[in-house]
């Protein structure tokens, strides 16, 4: 049995590009940002960013577009997928992107949104409380 799964919560680092496929479905690509804190042997406090490249089809890409900006926090679930081409030097190019079959919006003063890649619906979750909102100063660029 294999397994590929990829789960991450960070920030948007740049707002969804939408763009359409010649079949017309949609796919939107935008990017993400996660942090990872530690302390050395040292006892110094090190942070580490990871950037990451999502890709999402269909009304998924929609709902993404429409709903997250730059700095917005987003939990994803996914898969990942690797690709690679060659440029007109000959030099060959590799790229691995999280391709989305769930997302789920951070905190908003007014709710959360939850969608599925499969459902065409989506569904209003009740307000998180104030204490868990993210300070805008706290977002690393």
């Amino acid at each position: 049995m294999n397994v590929n799964k990829a789960i991450i919560l960070g920030n948007v680092t740049r707002d969804p590009e939408i763009r359409s496929l010649p079949s017309g479905q949609n796919v939107a690509s935008f990017g993400v940002a996660t942090n990872r804190f530690w302390t050395d042997k040292n006892g110094e406090k090190k942070s580490q960013v990871e950037f990451h490249n999502v890709i999402t089809f269909g009304r998924l890409a929609e709902i993404a577009q429409k709903f997250l900006k730059k700095g917005s926090l987003v939990y994803i679930e996914g898969r990942l997928q690797t690709r690679n081409w060659q440029d007109q030097q000959g030099v060959k190019h590799y790229r691995t992107d999280i391709i989305a079959e769930r997302i789920q919006l951070g905190p908003k003063s007014l709710g959360r949104i939850e969608t599925t890649a499969p459902q065409e619906e989506v569904v209003a979750e009740e307000a998180i409380p104030p204490e868990e909102e993210i300070n805008p100063e706290e977002i690393p660029f």
